[in-house]
């Protein structure tokens, strides 16, 4: 019996054509396993089929640990993290917002800390031979807290409004192969999204996307209840879900307290009494002043600057993930004088982003392209070495009209740490040389949100996503909501449309090879570094781990 029919026999179903490819591919040391097995996935074999095909039959290094515990039941878990509103999970533009709800209300699939997406509100999924045609089965049994089933109503629902430019959803970019444009206005394409039964959806792109299970885990893309806009559009207001818990208090900027339901929870044993989101502002040192006190069990990031102090504090575990956060210090291509592209190229010729990355986030990173696309990405192409040259850049300078030089500002919040700010103070110190003078202008986070995408001239953070096509899709698809550069190039949508459907390893790393080059050649940001990010917790709090886009998973999380 051939591995692949050996893969067919676990999986229980047909094989998608796909999947024979990709077991060559793997068996010829194309892909590593992590790699095979998230692919696998995609085109509906179960994530322990993949992992026992690879020769893994626990399922990787979750597994492994998870059974080497004796979890116990109850307890409170108080943790460190701004508290901040969360009307509409649709809108949802900062990952606490999502983890405040992320136990009231959940995805229809889960990408765990390994990256490996995972069967969630979808019980399963098959995609057709082109990649065109996605078909997923709900689970069935599936409770609201307010007692209604849930169905496919719900999944049709949380399409139409997310691909509902009134709606105002970063999802209209990620989901771009369901949408067309009509003049100014893109918007769901009629007959995208289709109820097949109860419990059945099918999705119809207009082109071919592999990542689309992948994509249903991204923070805005939480299932909310089909009557959310019937019962007042205020989650806050009325959170009903289907996870474990319930929202039992909430106050912005003070506390978010999530209460396990008393009904059984469709997806197994909880072992939380409580999770407690307790604001301690935006000092990350506040933070660890109250992780050392035992006023907390947890934060929700620790930043380079505290890194040093919670390595001394008894009795904490630091954990680390190497992740695709970064900070894109972006230029608007509508806005004088980032209008012109020398000018553009000028400041990217004069950075030097390794020097950025030691001096603004101490080396722990890597070095960025300037094209938003990491090695941590699976299709990230290796393209050749930037090359700094201040005279190169000062010439252009003079070229684009400006022989004396010009003067910018540039906007930072520090939305996620100082470590912004210290990112563009390099920078300025870089370009200065080149006749660059840039002027740092420090807001409020807050305030900062209200104008990121807007501004000529900001750094703006973005949190890690598991695929590069995913954040291209959110960030420079023209005309998407998150698009913040302004940037419009049909030739890149185009390139990054042949990126998304490829299946094979090497042709899709030739396909974003073209992609990565087009945006870099473009010149519409600095992006000095992706970095590694760091939280810590007490050392009673097991079962835990660090996820790169610090996203809460604590269904399985207990106290000792």
């Amino acid at each position: 019996m051939s591995k692949n029919k050996e893969l067919e026999t676990i999986n229980g179903k047909p094989l998608h054509p796909g999947v024979e490819e990709l077991c060559a591919q793997y068996e010829g040391g194309k892909m590593d396993r992590r790699e095979f097995v998230r692919l696998a996935a995609f085109l509906g074999v179960s994530a322990a089929s993949a992992y026992a095909f690879a020769g893994d039959p626990l399922g990787g290094t979750l597994v492994k640990e998870a059974a080497a515990q004796t979890p116990k039941q109850g307890g409170s878990l108080r943790l460190a993290m701004q508290v901040q509103e969360m009307v509409d999970p649709a809108t949802f533009d900062w990952t606490q917002k999502s983890n405040q709800t992320r136990h009231i209300i959940e995805y229809m699939t889960i990408t765990g800390t390994d990256n490996i997406t995972r069967p969630y509100l979808a019980e399963s999924w098959e995609a057709s031979d082109d990649l065109k045609t996605w078909t997923f089965k709900l689970r069935q049994g599936v409770k609201w807290s307010n007692g209604d089933d849930f169905n496919a109503d719900d999944v049709v629902f949380n399409f139409t409004r997310w691909l509902n430019p009134a709606t105002g959803s970063s999802n209209i970019g990620l989901f771009s192969a369901m949408t067309e444009t009509v003049g100014d206005v893109t918007k769901m394409r009629e007959g995208a999204v289709e109820k097949i039964d109860d419990h059945t959806v099918r999705l119809h792109l207009n082109s071919a996307v592999l990542s689309m299970p992948e994509n249903l885990y991204n923070y805005p893309t939480a299932i909310v209840h089909r009557n959310f806009e019937k019962d007042g559009g205020d989650f806050s207001k009325n959170p009903i879900g289907t996870g474990a818990f319930e929202l039992a208090e909430f106050n912005v900027g003070e506390r978010c307290t999530l209460r396990r339901r008393s009904e059984p929870y469709w997806g197994g044993e909880v072992y939380l009494d409580e999770i407690r989101y307790i604001d301690t502002g935006e000092d990350d040192s506040a933070a660890i002043a109250a992780l050392a006190s035992g006023q907390v069990d947890a934060i929700y990031r620790l930043g380079i600057p505290t890194l040093e102090i919670a390595e001394r504090i008894p009795n904490v575990v630091i954990s680390q993930a190497v992740t695709a956060q970064t900070g894109c210090i972006r230029m608007n291509v509508n806005h004088a004088p980032f209008d012109n592209l020398k000018v553009r190229q000028a400041m990217v010729l004069a950075a030097d982003n390794e020097e950025n990355l030691k001096l603004a986030h101490r080396g722990m990173g890597a070095v960025g392209e300037n094209h938003h696309v990491g090695e941590v990405h699976p299709e990230y192409a290796k393209l050749p070495p930037l090359k700094r040259d201040v005279d190169a850049a000062k010439a252009l300078l003079a070229e684009a009209g400006f022989p004396n030089g010009i003067q910018v500002t540039c906007n930072v919040g520090n939305t996620e740490g100082s470590w912004e700010q210290d990112s563009v103070q390099v920078l300025k110190q870089q370009v200065a040389g080149a006749g660059i003078d840039i002027t740092i202008n420090v807001m409020p986070s807050a305030q900062y949100w209200e104008v990121w995408d807007k501004a000529p001239f900001s750094l703006t953070s973005w949190t890690h996503r598991p695929l590069g096509t995913m954040v291209l899709s959110l960030a420079y698809r023209a005309g998407v909501p998150w698009n913040e550069s302004g940037y419009n190039n049909p030739e890149f949508d185009k390139a990054l449309d042949k990126a998304e459907s490829l299946l094979d390893v090497e042709e899709r790393r030739v396909a974003m090879e073209t992609v990565e080059k087009i945006l870099q050649d473009d010149a519409i940001m600095v992006q000095p570094f992706f970095r590694s990010v760091f939280t810590a917790t007490a050392s009673k709090v097991m079962g835990y781990s660090s996820h790169p886009t610090r996203y809460h998973q604590f269904n399985g999380v207990w106290l000792a």
